[in-house]
C-alpha cells in the first residue's frame, strides 16, 4: 500500500501536533517495513527529517498550513504520487482532494471559542477565515475513511458539535518520550532560581493565561517565579506586555522556544506543572510532565480530568481565586506533591507512542481490507 501522511507541521515541536507528526513518523518506520510512506513536509522539516526505513520517502511540500496553495495546489501535488491513502495529522484537508484519505482531529477549539483575540487578523478577515475553518472541517470529517481522535473529550466534540456517527471515530491517546538532557549546561533553566512553577504551551486566549498570572500575584510569594514556556509570537508579547503593565515582570520568566534539551532541564527543576487552559484536546505538555515525575495543578474541564485521572489536582478555569488556592495547596503542602508524584508514576503507563503507532497502523490496514 501506498500511504501519505501530511507532515507539513513536522518541527514545529511547540504544537501539539507537530510533535504528534513527528512521533507518528518515527514509531511507524520502527514497526512497518510492508506499506510505502510519502512524507510531505514543508522546508523546516524537510531539511530536519532524515528517513531511518527504505520504505519512507519525504517530499518537499512546501505549503503553508490554513493557505490558498494548501487547498488548490496540494491536493494536485497528492495526486502525482498515486497513493491509496493519506492520513491528515490535523484538520486541514484539502477539499480538493477526493481520494482515501483519514484524518486526524486534536481539538475543537476553534469551534468552542471562536474568539477574535484569538487571531492578528482585522475582524472582517478573521470573520472569513472562521467560514473557511468550518467549511474544511466539515469537509474533512464528513469524507475520511476514519476519524482520529486524541481523547474521549474530543470526540464527543466531534459527535455532538459536527454531527459525526460514533462508530466512524477511533480514540487513539498520544505518547510520551523522556526528552535527552545533554551534558552540556542549559543555560535558560540554569539562571532561574528554585523554586518556580512551570507551563509549556502557547498563549492563546483559550490557553487562560492572563488569570494563572493574576492568581499567581495573589499568591505573593516573594521567592517564587512563574516560568511560561512557548514561542515567541504576538500572544506571548501581549502576555508580557500585561506582565509589565501589573509589575510583575521580575517574578514571570518568558524563556521563549527553547530546544529539548533545554524544556527537559525546566521540567526536571520546576516545583510542580500547571495547566489552566480552558479547552484542550489532550493536553500533551502535562503527560510530559508527568514523565518527568512532576505534581501537576490542572483545569477541571473533560479531556485533562480524562488524560490525568488521579494523578493532578484540579482547580475551576474560570475562578482566578480557586486558581490561587491550588496554587498555594501546591506550593505548601509537599505530602500532597509527593503523592501526586507517585499516581503519576502509575498513570503514565498508559501513553505510549508505539501503542499510538500500532493503533494507527491497524487502521490503515482495516481501510485495506474493506477496500
Amino acid at each position: 500500500m501506498r500511504i501519505g501522511i501530511d507532515a507539513r507541521l513536522y518541527g514545529v515541536s511547540d504544537r501539539g501536533i507537530g510533535r504528534y507528526t513527528e512521533k507518528l513518523i518515527e514509531y511507524l518506520e520502527k514497526i512497518d517495513f510492508e506499506n510505502e510512506y510519502f512524507i510531505f513536509l514543508r522546508q523546516e522539516g524537510f531539511n530536519q527529517y532524515q528517513p531511518k526505513n527504505k520504505n519512507f520517502h519525504k517530499i518537499l511540500a512546501n505549503y503553508r498550513v490554513y493557505s490558498f496553495k494548501e487547498q488548490i495546489i496540494f491536493p494536485f501535488h497528492l495526486y502525482k504520487y498515486k497513493l491509496d491513502l493519506v492520513h491528515f495529522t490535523h484538520f486541514n484537508v484539502p477539499i480538493f482532494y477526493l481520494k482515501p484519505f483519514i484524518v486526524t482531529i486534536h481539538d475543537l477549539i476553534i469551534s468552542k471559542f471562536p474568539d477574535s483575540r484569538a487571531t492578528t487578523l482585522p475582524y472582517f478577515l478573521y470573520k472569513i477565515k472562521l467560514i473557511g475553518y468550518k467549511i474544511v472541517l466539515k469537509n474533512a470529517v464528513k469524507f475520511a475513511k476514519k476519524i482520529i481522535a486524541v481523547s474521549e473529550a474530543t470526540k464527543k466534540d466531534i459527535v455532538k458539535i459536527l454531527k459525526i456517527e460514533p462508530e466512524k471515530i477511533a480514540v487513539i491517546y498520544e505518547g510520551v518520550d523522556l526528552l535527552k538532557i545533554s551534558n552540556s549546561q542549559c543555560p535558560i533553566s540554569k539562571k532561574i532560581e528554585n523554586p518556580y512553577i512551570l507551563y509549556v504551551g502557547a498563549a492563546y486566549p483559550h490557553k487562560n493565561l492572563e488569570r494563572l498570572i493574576e492568581a499567581f500575584k495573589k499568591l505573593n510569594q516573594p521567592s517564587l517565579k512563574l516560568v511560561l514556556v512557548g514561542r515567541k509570537d504576538f500572544f506571548y508579547q501581549r502576555l508580557k506586555e500585561y506582565v509589565k503593565k501589573i509589575g510583575l515582570e521580575d517574578k514571570i520568566i518568558f524563556p521563549g522556544q527553547v530546544s529539548d534539551e533545554e524544556l527537559a532541564s525546566f521540567y526536571k527543576n520546576a516545583l510542580f506543572f500547571v495547566f489552566p487552559s480552558l479547552s484542550e484536546g489532550f493536553g500533551l505538555p502535562a503527560i510530559e510532565a508527568m514523565a518527568y515525575n512532576l505534581p501537576i495543578a490542572a483545569s477541571d474541564i473533560p479531556s485533562l480530568k480524562e488524560i490525568l485521572d488521579d494523578s493532578a489536582i484540579y482547580f475551576d478555569p474560570r475562578s482566578v481565586d480557586e486558581i490561587k488556592k491550588v496554587l498555594e495547596k501546591m506550593v505548601f503542602d509537599k505530602n500532597l506533591r509527593e503523592k501526586l508524584r507517585e499516581k503519576g508514576k502509575k498513570r503514565i503507563k498508559n501513553f505510549s507512542w508505539q501503542k499510538m503507532a500500532n493503533k494507527t497502523l491497524e487502521i490503515y490496514k482495516n481501510y485495506v481490507a474493506k477496500k
